[in-house]
C-alpha cells in the first residue's frame, strides 16, 4: 500500500510538471490532458463597419454639409457685390475722366475749336475762355482735349459719353499743352480732310477709357441702365438717353445689406 502511493503521488507531479505551464507571452494555452486543450487568445477583428457606425458616420456628414452650404453661398454673394462695387467706380471714374478731357472744347463747323491758353484764365494754366469770356476751370488732371465733335449731338451740349461704347472705342485727343493759339483740329481719319488737314500740324491720337464693357458680377450680362444728365434718378433706366451721366445695374432684388442693387 505505501508503496503504491508513492507512486502515485510521484507520477502526478510529473505529469504536472509536463502538461501546466506558466504562460510567458499574451497567448495563453493550458493543456489539462493530451485531449483537451484551452486557448484564450483574442479573436482576430473582421476589419469592417458595424451598421450603427455607418449610421452615425452619414449623419455627422449630412449636418456638416448643411451647415457648410449657406456660408459658402453668401460668401459667393458677398464677392460678386463686391465685384458689382468696383465695375460700377471703373465705369463712373472713365466718364468723369472722359468729361474733364472735354472742358474747354468748343465745336466749330470744320472740328473743335480749342482757345488759346490763359486768356482770362487763372496763371495760365487752369482756366481758358468760354464762350462769353468767362473763365473755365480746368482739371489739371486733364492733360488732353477731346477735338473730335462728331460724336456730340445737339441734344448733348454738356460733352457727356454718348454711351459706353464711345469710352470703349476711344475719341480723338490732342494734347493740352501743345496749344498756344486758337486751333481747329478735325479727326484722325483722313477723310473730308482728316488729320492732314489740321491747322498748326497736330494730328490727333485716339485715347479709350474703357477697355471693354465690363460684365455685370449679379446678372452676368454686359447690360447697364444708363441715365442722361437730364434723367431724374428716382426715374429709373433712360430709354433713350441723350448722354451718359450715370450708370446702374440692371439686377434685381437687395444686397445683403438691405440695399437695392439698382440704388448703387
Amino acid at each position: 500500500m505505501r508503496v503504491f502511493v508513492t507512486w502515485r503521488c510521484r507520477d502526478a507531479e510529473t505529469w504536472r510538471r509536463e502538461n501546466v505551464r506558466r504562460p510567458t507571452s499574451p497567448r495563453l494555452h493550458v493543456s489539462l490532458s493530451p485531449r483537451l486543450s484551452v486557448s484564450t487568445s483574442p479573436r482576430p477583428s473582421s476589419g469592417g463597419w458595424t451598421l450603427i457606425e455607418l449610421v452615425i458616420t452619414l449623419t455627422v456628414l449630412t449636418v456638416l454639409t448643411l451647415a457648410i452650404i449657406p456660408v459658402v453661398r453668401t460668401s459667393v454673394r458677398r464677392q460678386k457685390e463686391q465685384r458689382l462695387h468696383e465695375v460700377l467706380r471703373e465705369m463712373r471714374n472713365a466718364i468723369d475722366e472722359f468729361k474733364r478731357d472735354t472742358v474747354g472744347m468748343q465745336c466749330g463747323p470744320g472740328g473743335a475749336i480749342i482757345p488759346p491758353n490763359g486768356q482770362n484764365g487763372q496763371n495760365g494754366q487752369n482756366g481758358q475762355n468760354g464762350q462769353n469770356g468767362q473763365s473755365i476751370y480746368i482739371d489739371p488732371r486733364s492733360r488732353i482735349v477731346v477735338s473730335d465733335c462728331k460724336i456730340f449731338g445737339v441734344d448733348n451740349p454738356e460733352h457727356y459719353p454718348p454711351d459706353l461704347q464711345t469710352l470703349v472705342d476711344g475719341v480723338d485727343v490732342v494734347p493740352r499743352a501743345s496749344l498756344s493759339g486758337a486751333q481747329q483740329f478735325g479727326s484722325t481719319s483722313t477723310a473730308n480732310g482728316g488729320a492732314t488737314a489740321n491747322n498748326g500740324g497736330l494730328i490727333p491720337k485716339k485715347k479709350h477709357y474703357l477697355r471693354e464693357i465690363p460684365v455685370d458680377p449679379i446678372t452676368g450680362k454686359a447690360e447697364w441702365c444708363v441715365l442722361s444728365s437730364y434723367d431724374s434718378p428716382d426715374e429709373g433706366c433712360s430709354a433713350s438717353s441723350a448722354n451718359v451721366f450715370d450708370v446702374r445695374s440692371k439686377a434685381n432684388g437687395e444686397s445683403l445689406n438691405g440695399e437695392k442693387y439698382s440704388d448703387w
